[in-house]
């Protein structure tokens, strides 16, 4: 992840969007040439696949009969490798305005520009947000002791550990704690003794309480107690009044929002909050400007992977044009071209 620097960083295109198809685009651009820098609201690359399904298995990516989505960003990222693409992470872009030159100003929250020549917009449903925990003082706790995201385990070591949420997400991350056995404790804290996974999930999860390797805790936490700017418990309201529940580290595992953001607000031909294509380009009503995944629509759109990576790769073919408008756009192999094998450091 690069962090925020100032001054304008000057690039041919900007993805907004590192899930696959975002990062499918990179490796498009890169092969026509085109450098290209990735902006995600989310702390890790991959989307909703690392979100929703990080460990759960895909089975329609071509020639790769299973993987998981985490496997599958993983590939993804080793494959644009050869580009050195940075990857602006946590950053939300809020502002896309078209400059008098007619190249593009992207703008992230935390003051990032981005000066560029063509846009792509890779943000599936929108920018994806943890549901927060609706409790005073809390926000002011996070990335200290209170994690919405993925935390690494070691980070956890010796602390008591509480995770909260009734879903796969919720239980899968309490059950990996556990498991691993380096915190000094870990409870699922949920509001009804009632989950809404699969059953050998909700399995595994009775076994290791009934073993003791984590507690289950039902109730609704109604308030925090600190000491100075440290959270040392939860205040819980259960069925038979309320409860302290100790902890450490907090981890909130509500689920996420998608929310389509300033995409709206930038003057883009849209349809049922989607963005309006063509398909001969996957350009928007906007010159420069691309959409691919889940965040367009067409006559006959489907909302799969694969689809999202063939309109990446004819994104990257009119963006060639718009990069280089002096230039042919040819049609080039992998398997032959030695300007690609070139480009992907294969050369003999």
């Amino acid at each position: 992840m690069d962090r925020p620097t100032t001054g304008m960083v000057t690039t041919d295109a900007v993805v907004i969007g590192a899930g696959p198809v975002g990062l499918f685009q990179v490796f498009q651009l890169g092969l026509q040439g085109i450098a290209a820098h990735v902006i995600d609201a989310l702390p890790h690359p991959g989307g909703q696949c690392v979100e929703l399904y990080a460990d759960k298995p895909i089975y329609d990516i071509p020639a790769v009969p299973v993987c998981t989505g985490r496997e599958l960003t993983e590939r993804l990222l080793q494959q644009i490798a050869p580009f050195k693409t940075p990857l602006h992470l946590q950053q939300e872009v809020v502002a896309l305005q078209r400059q008098p030159n007619q190249r593009f100003r992207v703008t992230t929250a935390s003051g990032q520009v981005f000066d560029c020549a063509t846009v792509f917009i890779a943000a599936g449903v929108g920018a994806f947000a943890p549901r927060r925990v609706a409790l005073d003082g809390l926000n002011a706790l996070e990335n200290r002791q209170v994690h919405y995201h993925a935390i690494a385990t070691e980070r956890l070591t010796g602390q008591a550990v509480v995770v909260m949420g009734g879903d796969a997400a919720a239980l899968e991350d309490a059950l990996a704690l556990a498991q691993a056995g380096t915190c000094a404790s870990v409870t699922l804290l949920h509001r009804i003794d009632k989950f809404r996974v699969e059953p050998a999930l909700e399995q595994a999860l009775r076994t290791a309480l009934a073993q003791g390797q984590l507690q289950l805790v039902i109730g609704q936490p109604t308030e925090l107690e600190c000491e100075g700017e440290h959270l040392t418990a939860l205040e819980i309201a259960t069925d038979d009044g309320s409860a302290r529940l100790p902890l450490d580290a907090l981890l909130p595992r509500l689920g996420l929002s998608p929310k389509l953001g300033p995409v709206a607000d930038w003057g883009l031909a849209m349809e049922r909050k989607q963005l309006c294509v063509s398909t001969e380009t996957f350009a928007t009503s906007e010159p420069g400007i691309f959409a691919v995944g889940d965040i367009n629509t067409y006559p006959g759109k489907r909302k799969l992977i694969v689809c999202g990576f063939h309109e990446a790769t004819l994104a990257a073919f009119a963006a060639a044009a718009v990069v280089r408008p002096e230039e042919r756009v040819l049609l080039q192999y992998t398997t032959s071209s030695p300007r690609l094998h070139a480009l992907l450091g294969v050369a003999s």
